[in-house]
Order: C-alpha cells, then sequence, then structure tokens
C-alpha cells in the first residue's frame, strides 16, 4: 500500500511539473515518460499510457483558448489531417519495434530535444494566415510530425514550433493555440490505437493527467519574466540529462 501512494505521489508530482514547464518551457514528456518506464510499466505501455495525459491536458489547454477566443479554428482543422494520418502510422510503428530499440530512440530523442531547448529561436517577420499559405510542404510536414508525435511523442512542440513559426510565419501566441489544437486531434486517434493494443494503463495516466493538468494550470497563472523562464528551462535540462543517465546506465 505504501508503494502504491509513493507511486500515486510520484505521478502527480511528475506530472505538475511537466504540465508547469510545458506552458512556461517545453520537454514535459521527456520526465513523465521516462517516469512510467521507471515506474515498472513495458516501454510500450508507458509510451500508450502518457497519451492519456496529454489528451486530458489538451483538452483542458483547448477550452482556455476557445474561451479567450481563439481564431483560426478552421485552418488548425485542416492542419490536422495530414497530422491525424501520420499519428495512426506512428502509433502501428511504435507497437512494431522492441522494447530495447524504443529505449534507444528515446535517449536519442531526449539528447536531440536538449539541444533544441539552447537552441535561440529566431526571428522571424509574422504575417496574416491565410489558407494560401497552406501548402503542399506544410502539409507533407504535418504528415511527418503526426508520424513522430504518434510513435514517441517526446519534443513534438518545438517541432511544430519550427513549422508553424519558420514555415507559416505566423506570430508565436497563434503558434500555441495552433499547436493544443493539432495535437489533441492527431493524439486521440494514436491513443486509441494503443488502446485496442491494450497498450494503456489508465490508473497511471489519470493521475499523470491530473498532474499536468494542474501544473499547466499554474503554469499560465504564474508572472515570470525572462530571468524566470530561464530557470525554469535550465531546471528542465538538468532533470532530462538526469534522466537520460539513467536510462543509459539501467
Amino acid at each position: 500500500m505504501d508503494m502504491l501512494i509513493m507511486e500515486g505521489v510520484a505521478l502527480v508530482g511528475i506530472g505538475v511539473i511537466a504540465g508547469f514547464i510545458n506552458v512556461l518551457s517545453a520537454g514535459g514528456s521527456m520526465m513523465t515518460l521516462p517516469l512510467l518506464m521507471f515506474l515498472g510499466l513495458p516501454p510500450q505501455v508507458a509510451n500508450g499510457t502518457n497519451r492519456v495525459a496529454i489528451v486530458l491536458q489538451s483538452i483542458s489547454a483547448v477550452g482556455n483558448f476557445l474561451r479567450a477566443g481563439a481564431s483560426h479554428i478552421g485552418l488548425s482543422l485542416r492542419l490536422s489531417v495530414p497530422a491525424v494520418v501520420g499519428s495512426l502510422l506512428g502509433a502501428w510503428l511504435a507497437l512494431q519495434v522492441s522494447d530495447a530499440f524504443f529505449e534507444t530512440v528515446l535517449v536519442v530523442v531526449m539528447a536531440g530535444c536538449s539541444v533544441m531547448l539552447l537552441w535561440p529561436q529566431p526571428h522571424v517577420a509574422t504575417r496574416t494566415l491565410t489558407p494560401e499559405h497552406l501548402t503542399t510542404k506544410v502539409y507533407l510536414a504535418m504528415f511527418l510530425i503526426g508520424i513522430y508525435g504518434g510513435f514517441i511523442q517526446v519534443g513534438v512542440g518545438v517541432l511544430f514550433i519550427a513549422v508553424l513559426y519558420r514555415m507559416l510565419r505566423i506570430d508565436l501566441a497563434q503558434v500555441n493555440v495552433f499547436k493544443v489544437f493539432i495535437i489533441l486531434i492527431y493524439t486521440l486517434p494514436a491513443l486509441c490505437v494503443f488502446l485496442y493494443h491494450d497498450q494503456v494503463r489508465w490508473g497511471y495516466g489519470l493521475l499523470l493527467a491530473i498532474g499536468s493538468m494542474t501544473g499547466a494550470w499554474l503554469g499560465v497563472r504564474v508572472n515570470m519574466g525572462p530571468r524566470g523562464a530561464a530557470w525554469v528551462k535550465g531546471l528542465t535540462l538538468v532533470v532530462i540529462i538526469a534522466i537520460m543517465l539513467r536510462l543509459l546506465l539501467t
């Protein structure tokens, strides 16, 4: 019983940190996915279970954006179509690989995302988004991100920023709206794939979701300046490096 309580506290606690970091920086899944594996879930089950928290956190974020008057919902739905197709393929591919291969991919992805977190965000001259800006290249990029997100999800937010901000040249506030809408829409079918193959543990996922939704709620209400945001990013990197070492040494 004590062990179950400790696991529950860990899931909610790390979920709070991950949700908080996702709002102020990035990299929440780089903490939650390894945690589920450390608690004894096989990699593929952890991969599926992590989607429960992502879906519920995204629903909460989408609701907040709608109440705040989010715009261009139709365009975000159009961008979601290739991402959904890609996510179904990615989730299927994730279930075909061995646990050892998946753990190797996880370490490599976490290392890459750590570098991307340190990479300075370039300034891009933004513009008003219209349907004409949704080119074949943009749809192809959404499809490829969907494959990646369906496969592992970790760090997918960074990829969305790269495509939506740099290719579509829309402001970062609108990028965030598009990002949460698309992640919600493409994660739902991916979660269904993992559910169909019995790769989801609802108890773990719901506890993690409670924490991540709470952390995100706190994050949007904390007024942090550039130094505070940099501190959060630095803390994220320290935790990620510690997790990577743990994965490599086990």
